[in-house]
């Protein structure tokens, strides 16, 4: 017969978690670890859903991008489309406002240094 096998070792984990922690904490922690347990359930199940619909996203995107008529080829970097104006007109670029400039604290000269009750 062996001394520690998993039946003896669970025995010996509740018995030494009872004298460490006490019998009423013993609740309290099953408790929050159930809480614990549980939240991290859901973020794990969020997650899968995040990563589903970032799938099924890409997909679309991969769809959509097959079904799209190809793009106009032009030659060279100087190429126009019909009826494009060379000297298309810049959107305005808005004023730089001016820096305040701050002017300089006035110093203040210390009082001269006199010994007390000469």
């Amino acid at each position: 017969m062996e001394l520690f096998t998993p039946g003896h070792l669970l025995v010996l984990a509740i018995v030494v978690a009872v004298l460490f922690f006490g019998w009423k904490q013993l609740p309290d922690m099953a408790r929050s670890l159930g809480r614990s347990l549980r939240i991290f359930k859901t973020e794990i199940k969020g997650m899968s859903e995040d990563d589903k619909k970032r799938a099924e996203a890409r997909d679309a995107q991969a769809r959509d991008a097959a079904t799209a008529p190809p793009a106009l080829e032009t030659k060279g970097t100087d190429a126009q489309l019909p009826g494009s104006d060379s000297s298309a007109v810049q959107p305005p670029v808005p004023p730089v406002p001016p820096v305040p400039t701050q002017q300089p604290e006035p110093t203040r000269e210390a009082a001269p240094i006199t010994k007390p009750y000469e």
